[in-house]
């Protein structure tokens, strides 16, 4: 009998001190998924936070993206108006030009046709090819 007291307390005690044990690790257990709720929760904000980040600098950099490309296209614009012109001009000079020859071949042509009345010495200059 006094083994049987002695062991039903040691027992009791043994049983008290697992469920303490349990009751701890069952707290652990708690803190642990708590904190990482909070890591959770401080990740998830973090993200937000820095997806508004990086979508306002995107907006920024696309919005000073679009005005290097207007500025390039009025550069670009300008250089297009200016070759057009000049473009426009080498036509002009070109047809001028064509007239010109057109001009100087009918008044060779003129000078280097006989007359009906010629004289042996030009009939013989216009065969050695002079005119």
């Amino acid at each position: 009998m006094m083994l049987e007291g002695k062991s039903g307390s040691y027992f009791s005690s043994l049983d008290s001190s697992i469920d303490i044990l349990k009751k701890r690790a069952q707290e652990l257990i708690e803190n642990i998924n708590e904190s990482r709720q909070k890591d959770h929760a401080l990740m998830t904000n973090f993200r937000d936070s820095l997806k508004i980040k990086v979508s306002d600098l995107t907006e920024k950099l696309e919005e000073r993206m679009y005005q290097i490309y207007n500025h390039h296209n009025k550069i670009i614009q300008d250089k297009l108006q200016e070759f057009t012109q000049k473009m426009a001009k080498i036509s002009h000079l070109e047809t001028e030009l064509k007239q010109v020859c057109h001009t100087v071949e009918t008044v060779y042509k003129d000078l280097c046709i006989q007359p009906e009345a010629t004289t042996s010495e030009e009939e013989q200059a216009y065969r050695d090819g002079e005119c």
